[in-house]
């Protein structure tokens, strides 16, 4: 029997090789390294890698193949937005991340323990973050360009593992953060199964893994469809999960709330990027002739998840909470981009997940500034009167707030502008109806923490806003800056997305 070696791309995946090879060096810096080199070294390992990984997906931006890694990871226009997208959007959060002050300094420890007093005395800070990170991010990048069955699960798992870790970090309210950590975990075992029964039922339908069977099989027609309804059925499951659509968002209010604030800012930016990247390679591409089979059930799920994320929202008192369930109603406006199902919606969902992202990791930034004695403040009551203690920090999450609700003159009303616009020309008139009133009730709340900070009176607590790092300064303004330069002149960015908009098959 010959042995004939793998055939691999390097150039194209070397994005990814970068990521993987600078979390594996993480890990050894981690185990060899001294404490007192470790966080910066950690960080310009980090940094570095993210920067090289942009600068190869920038130079492979108009290649295109679909056998980078033998029929498994395809690369074509929607891949490098995507890939790159999460790299910046990772690049920022990282700046938030390397806020020392909000994460244990020795995980392993029990709460409240001798040990990790002994820890948090000594400055002896683990660094374990930085390699996690990386290594959820190869993931991300990896999952929506996967090609194959098999290779999508494993990408799933390489961006899940680590943020289920990551969540249990936080410096403070350590078991709270650690039960999200066992929620998150818990729940994603459960999708991940569900999505391996998916892929085994399509398996049984196509009798293939990779998604050019599956598509022919699709087409031709010749298979048992009740494989492929159940395997649709169940894969999807697995999806939504991970962008946090209705019914399968239970997670994400508890782990929004308990992970360490920058965690949660890069879990809600960069994740969904990777699971909504996933979910249009798949509905766009391997299901796009079984359309009848999966739209009418994703419409409803979009519709659910645009109106329970808008109600549940108003009655939040922690600001976490609130923007976890804000999170679930962007989901549903991101879903309409996919049941849309023409090229519009595609440029349209990739424009708004970009948007989505930096919005996201601003209004998280904000919250990091915001503390007592006993670290960050999520109760909203207690900020109230926050516009004349700190009027400079209360008008940049105002400005992230009227983002979220799609205010004019910022990257989110041109987002759900173009992604409602590309439904209404897809013939999903219900959906944009949906859609739009469940941006006027998202406003409500959004509005009502603004008033809150300006015209509520100060409870004159122990409320302060700390001076931000340089780092987490950066990453802020960066965020504002670039929201308000996508809502104001979008026009570069959407007709580079426009240009590059079109999966190969």
């Amino acid at each position: 029997m010959e042995f004939s070696s793998p055939v691999l791309n390097y150039t194209l995946l070397s994005p990814m090789l970068i990521l993987l090879g600078g979390a594996i060096i993480g890990v050894l810096v981690e185990a060899f390294m001294s404490k007192a080199l470790r966080p910066i070294t950690q960080l310009s390992v980090t940094l570095g890698s993210l920067v090289l990984a942009l600068v190869q997906v920038w130079r492979i931006r108009n290649e295109q193949s679909l056998s980078a890694a033998m029929g498994s990871v395809v690369i074509d226009g929607p891949a490098v937005l995507m890939q790159a997208s999460i790299l910046i959007i990772s690049l920022i959060s990282v700046l938030l991340i390397a806020d020392a002050q909000q994460f244990t300094a020795l995980a392993a420890a029990l709460p409240g323990s001798d040990e990790e007093r002994h820890a948090m005395q000594s400055g002896n800070q683990v660094t374990e973050v930085y390699p996690l990170t990386l290594f959820a991010v190869a993931g991300m990048m990896l999952f929506p360009v996967s090609s194959d069955l098999i290779t999508l699960f494993v990408a799933l798992e390489v961006l899940s593992l680590p943020l289920y870790l990551m969540a249990g970090l936080s410096r403070r309210r350590r078991l709270a953060s650690q039960e999200a950590a066992l929620k998150y975990f818990l729940l994603g075992a459960f999708s991940s199964a569900f999505f391996l029964f998916g892929a085994a039922f399509l398996y049984g339908y196509s009798s293939s893994i990779t998604f050019t069977g599956i598509r022919n099989a699709v087409v031709g027609g010749g298979g048992n469809d009740v494989f492929l309804l159940i395997g649709i059925a169940f894969l999807s499951v697995g999806l939504l999960f991970k962008v946090g659509a209705v019914p399968f968002h239970a997670w994400s209010p508890d782990v929004y709330q308990g992970a360490p604030t920058p965690v949660t800012a890069f879990m809600a930016a960069a994740t969904k990027v990777a699971a909504f990247g996933a979910m249009l390679r798949i509905y766009y591409t391997v299901f796009a002739n079984a359309q009848w089979s999966w739209s009418p059930m994703l419409t409803i799920i979009a519709i659910i998840t645009m109106v329970f994320g808008s109600l549940v929202a108003i009655a939040q008192r922690d600001v976490k909470r609130m923007l976890a369930y804000s999170s679930i109603a962007h989901a549903g406006f991101l879903l309409t981009g996919v049941i849309a199902l023409n090229r519009a919606g595609l440029a349209a969902t990739l424009y708004y997940l970009l948007a989505y992202g930096f919005i996201t990791i601003g209004a998280f930034g904000v919250i990091t500034l915001v503390r007592d004695s006993s670290g960050e403040i999520t109760d909203l009551n207690r900020w109230a009167g926050l516009g004349r203690r700190s009027p400079k920090i209360a008008a940049l999450f105002s400005f992230f707030l009227l983002a979220f609700a799609g205010i004019p003159l910022t990257s989110g009303f041109i987002g759900k502008f173009a992604i409602f616009t590309a439904a209404y020309e897809s013939g999903n008139i219900g959906v944009v109806v949906v859609g739009v009133l469940s941006s006027a009730i998202a406003a409500f709340f959004y509005i009502r923490v603004i008033v809150m900070m300006y015209f509520a009176e100060d409870n004159k607590d122990s409320l302060t806003v700390v001076i931000p790092s340089p780092l987490t300064s950066i990453a802020i303004w960066v965020s504002g800056a670039v929201t308000l330069v996508l809502g104001v002149y979008p026009t570069p960015v959407l007709n580079f997305i426009n240009t590059l908009a079109t999966f190969i098959r």
